[in-house]
């Protein structure tokens, strides 16, 4: 029987029968307000920071305000069913934890408590290979959850092919490569702090454990940390890599391929001819390309280009279940969270990302009721219109 993501609200106002209010708000917006406050500018700094101005990330959440539900009425909604299929799997709604690094930056429990969180809800979880943890350590934390893994494409080709091969080992189902940070952008807030954590070998961990990496080093990581740092530094991104290297990862890993960073709907065709099995619709969060297309504009048309020929999902933007309707009714079939879920964890642990969790699908959930529907796969782009800019 399908979840009721919704009783969540009952719960909450249940609990306040004894005077119990929850701890984290439940208007996810004002987190990271909470986190500027209780956490240090350096961490706080490089989740919520963004590219130049942050021009991109206010345009992520402008596209999606801009975007008004059309709610339909005397539409039989008692019995809602958020349950999708993405990549083969069958997941209990249209939500995954994006990808996000060295998260021992916002509290000890770092990946293993938001894994941890995840597979209690059943959502999967999507592992950074910039992770403070090890991936075996992660994949052990969270038991049978779903769980997928997220490639920063290394310049060396051994180091590639050994995360592909553990990864699979620790029952990593899905790879979803990283393709719009060849680079680092600019990004002020990290910059006025002087503040990279991998220069501190934070968010290094399943490089400095793999066996690949620490061949290539003369002395032990422990005996010369900086040595290994700057080994780190000098193969963790590839701006050479072009469209012919996807075969050496397809070569090296049997189950679905995901592009991470696809904006233009050339580029999703490109991923289709290449035998990808989707593409995450993403700007990074508005971290890589100061005055890039919002992520909820450039969607209808790369899922226009994919057909049905490439699992489309997204992220750039997602903080309230609304955005989520509104992204699902422009064609993805889920969505990546990021920020929202690192604030949480950052306050409040592994209990902050499951109550981010809960209450982006329960305030979905309502959502899709309210507006005459009962699973996302009714949602089309006639459910929305577009207020001009």
């Amino acid at each position: 029987m399908a979840k009721h993501w919704a009783d969540f609200q009952y719960e909450i106002y249940l609990h306040g029968m004894t005077g119990a209010v929850p701890r984290l708000p439940t208007d996810l917006t004002r987190l990271e307000e909470l986190a500027e406050r209780r956490l240090g500018p350096g961490p706080v700094g490089y989740v919520a920071g963004s590219a130049g101005t942050g021009s991109t990330a206010d345009a992520n959440r402008a596209a999606l305000h801009r975007r008004r539900i059309v709610p339909r009425v005397l539409r039989e909604v008692h019995e809602r069913d958020l349950s999708v299929e993405v990549l083969g799997r069958a997941l209990p709604a249209p939500l995954a934890l994006a990808p996000v690094g060295v998260l021992s930056l916002m509290h000890p429990e770092a990946e293993p408590g938001a894994a941890r969180a995840a597979a209690a809800q059943g959502v999967p979880y999507i592992l950074s290979s910039a992770s403070s943890t090890p991936m075996e350590e992660v994949a052990e934390a969270m038991g049978d959850g779903e769980r997928w893994f997220q490639l920063y494409w290394a310049k060396d080709r051994e180091v590639t092919r050994s995360f592909l091969n553990r990864a699979k080992a620790a029952g990593y189902t899905a790879l979803f490569v990283t393709l719009d940070t060849p680079l680092l952008a600019w990004r002020p807030r990290d910059l006025d702090q002087a503040y990279l954590p991998f220069l501190h070998g934070v968010g290094t961990a399943n490089y400095f454990t793999d066996p690949a990496f620490r061949a290539g080093l003369a002395k032990p990581v422990h005996e010369d940390p900086n040595a290994a740092v700057m080994h780190f530094l000098g193969m963790f991104a590839d701006p050479a890599k072009t469209w012919p290297d996807l075969a050496f990862l397809r070569e090296n890993w049997d189950g679905p391929i995901v592009l991470k960073g696809i904006l233009h709907p050339e580029d999703a065709l490109r991923a289709a001819e290449a035998g990808m099995d989707g593409v995450v619709v993403s700007n990074h969060g508005g971290r890589q390309v100061a005055g890039s297309v919002a992520a909820a504009d450039a969607l209808p048309r790369v899922v226009e280009a994919a057909a049905d020929r490439l699992t489309v999902l997204f992220d750039s933007g997602i903080r309230t279940g609304d955005d989520i309707f509104k992204a699902l009714a422009l064609g993805a079939k889920s969505v990546l969270v990021g920020r929202p879920y690192a604030y949480g964890l950052g306050l409040d642990g592994q209990a902050g990302v499951e109550h981010v969790i809960r209450c982006l699908l329960a305030e979905l959930d309502l959502t899709l009721a309210l507006s005459g529907h009962s699973r996302p796969a009714t949602l089309t782009a006639d459910d929305l219109i577009k207020e001009s800019a």
